[in-house]
């Protein structure tokens, strides 16, 4: 992947050939290809889902000439390039924090990249501030929801507190590293407001080829309707997610996929009435129109991403039993047997240690999650800690290589998707762009952890 070589091709080979020699039958691996590709699409298809029906929606603004609008104050804000890739990662940290990236990805790319990209700011590099900020930085550090330090807390015996606050620290070290070095490294491709390359982008991100004509008179005074409509519906989204983690405590019911599955709900309304609007009586031709390009679109730029999650799937226990044919009981950990077999040849000095359980938690987030590890090596850290660092620092250190790498910073088959997907990218390329820049923060952080705690 590093190389910008597919890795399709060996993945399915792969997969072939470990549900062979696993089950020790051909027909086993003929079968475990097709499940783990499967498997792997029943688990993404939400994400393909949700690209499909905001592409949608931006087709039917698009129709109304709304979609101009609606980004006109926004630019106002985002003045030039530079502004505008900071500015993402502002609101993208600050909403990812709250909610998780999962429900921040959709609203963040239907109402700031558009205008980002317009500023000049390359859809790549928009991509790369949007998954540094909230898949990376955000994330491993979940100070607000506390899931990921609750379960790394757990895992090693110390509070939860204790590993939140250096957790929080160390994504704030890694983040500031990997987007500082992101920033000076693509600055030289940021572009001018007038440059043509920008609408080129612009239509690449939504996937537009060509408008509907309308039969409707009054496209203008609907255009200002939605351009208001859609911006202020997502708005009162996040007001309501915000009102619901007030009342209900640390984890209010909206954090990930539920955020998600609320935002296009609301986005196939909204299609339902530009559609309309924009259609009358001819909406039920242009509403599956919009719809299917949706989905080519998203299986056009994500389809390749399946087989690969399929074939590091089988490395889950979550997984591997359906994959492989074989009971939820018996089905194999493949990617933690591997990690827990070197355990008795980990060191016990605390420079070796920091560095063993991050490589850990890196090996531990390639199943996609970044959640699915902590246990394992919060686990670990207990037993590796001795007088010259502590469980707590162990901990938190693992949580980084873990969601930094299964969150969805430097693996394709992870929400990262989504990010890719939405800005019109490449998934391959954004995972090749971020991989430098989250290696050296969390190698720069892990260092930083043995001198600050």
């Amino acid at each position: 992947m590093i190389c910008r070589k597919g890795v399709v091709l060996p993945t399915l080979l792969g997969t072939f050939l470990v549900a062979w020699v696993f089950n020790g039958s051909l027909i086993s691996g003929f079968m475990g290809i097709f499940n783990a590709n499967l498997v792997a699409a029943k688990e993404l298809f939400n994400i393909f889902l949700i690209i499909t029906f905001m592409v949608a929606l931006l087709h039917s603004l698009k129709d109304l000439g709304a979609d101009r609008r609606m980004i006109m104050p926004v630019q106002k804000i985002m003045i030039n390039s530079h502004v505008s890739f900071f500015v993402l990662v502002g609101v993208t940290y600050v909403i990812s924090l709250f909610f998780w990236p999962t429900p921040a990805v959709p609203l963040i790319c239907a109402l700031l990249v558009p205008a980002a990209i317009r500023s000049g700011l390359p859809a790549m590099v928009a991509a790369i501030a949007v998954a540094l900020a909230g898949q990376g930085m955000a994330l491993s550090s979940d100070y607000v929801v506390q899931v990921a330090p609750g379960l790394s807390a757990k895992a090693a015996g110390v509070s939860t507190a204790t590993v939140m606050d250096q957790a929080l620290v160390l994504s704030l070290i890694t983040g500031f590293i990997a987007i500082g070095l992101a920033y000076l490294w693509n600055k030289k491709h940021f572009r001018s407001k007038s440059d043509p390359q920008n609408e080129i982008e612009i239509r690449a991100m939504q996937g537009l080829q060509e408008t509907h004509q309308s039969t409707n008179n009054d496209m203008t005074s609907w255009s200002k309707v939605f351009a208001v409509l859609v911006p202020l519906s997502m708005l009162a989204v996040m007001i309501y997610m915000v009102s619901t983690k007030l009342s209900s405590g640390r984890v209010g019911g909206f954090e990930g996929g539920n955020g998600a599955a609320f935002i296009g709900g609301v986005a196939v309304v909204l299609l339902l009435l530009s559609t309309v609007a924009f259609g009358k009586h001819r909406a039920l031709d242009y509403i599956s129109d919009h719809i299917t390009e949706g989905f080519v679109f998203a299986f056009k730029a994500m389809g390749p991403v399946i087989p690969i999650a399929g074939f590091f799937f089988l490395g889950s226990p979550d997984f591997a039993g359906e994959i492989l044919s074989v009971s939820a009981d018996n089905a194999p950990a493949l990617l933690f047997d591997l990690v827990e077999s070197t355990q008795g040849f980990l060191p016990q000095s605390a420079f070796l240690a920091a560095f063993s359980i991050l490589i850990i938690g890196i090996i531990t987030g390639l199943d996609g999650s970044g959640f699915s590890g902590l246990p394992l090596t919060g686990a670990l850290s207990a037993s590796l800690a001795n007088a010259h660092i502590d469980p707590a620092t162990l901990a938190a250190i693992g949580q980084m290589g873990s969601i930094w790498t299964g969150g969805g910073t430097i693996i394709a088959w992870s929400s990262m998707i989504a990010i890719a997907g939405f800005c019109g990218v490449s998934v391959m390329d954004l995972v090749r762009k971020n991989f430098i820049p989250v290696m050296l923060g969390l190698i720069i952080s892990t260092l930083a952890a043995l001198f600050i705690f």
